[in-house]
């Protein structure tokens, strides 16, 4: 085996887990759920039927990674982080009748490259959390994030901009810059977020 499960994980046999990856104790990966090289899965956590996950991904103990969430390489989903699935959530339809799967369409939440989600955040579907956005802790994400935005509160609402290390940037001139790693970024126009400077 080229990948690790924990005694008491629950891992369908029609997921595919890359290489290098950890299912921890406790932890759910319904039915064709994909996990890249290197993924962890924490202790109590759910990735839902036909979820993808990038390489490198880290969804720690109890988050709720409900279908069809799509996560780009390096996400990070912290502690008990719920991603939502649901418009108009009901137990029941009009007339009582329990609903079933064929009673409602599940829409996801979409994380970009290097995108990381705070510990209790809860993101409502359908939504994209832009690549190296962060989402602080306890935030309610009900808009989408732009790439390298910081938003914080519920509802969440841009506080600052980060960049790939994950530091708040200083704004110099048009431009923003790391102070962990001297990149620039620029604004661009088309995502409504930062993108890093080439030159």
């Amino acid at each position: 085996m080229t990948f690790s499960v924990a005694e008491g994980a629950d891992v369908a046999e029609t997921a595919v887990i890359g290489r290098g990856s950890k299912i921890w104790h406790n932890a759910q990966v319904r039915e064709g759920a994909r996990l890249g090289e290197d993924c962890i899965v924490g202790r109590g956590a759910y990735i839902g039927s036909g979820v993808e996950m990038g390489r490198g991904c880290k969804v720690q103990n109890y988050a709720l990674v409900y279908e069809p969430a799509k996560l780009a390489d390096g996400v990070f989903v912290g502690p008990a982080v719920v991603f939502t699935n649901d418009h108009f959530p009901r137990a029941v339809n009009p007339d009582l009748t329990p609903k079933s799967a064929h009673d409602w369409e599940p829409v996801g939440v979409t994380c970009g490259e290097g995108a990381s989600i705070g510990a209790r955040a809860v993101c409502v579907a359908p939504v994209t959390i832009g690549a190296w956005a962060l989402v602080a802790a306890g935030a309610t994400v009900v808009r989408d994030v732009p790439p390298h935005a910081l938003v914080a509160g519920v509802p969440a609402k841009r506080i600052a901009w980060v960049g790939r290390a994950g530091e708040p940037l200083t704004a110099d001139g048009d431009r923003w810059v790391c102070p962990v790693t001297s990149e620039s970024y620029e604004f661009d126009e088309g995502t409504g977020g930062l993108r890093l400077c080439r030159d």
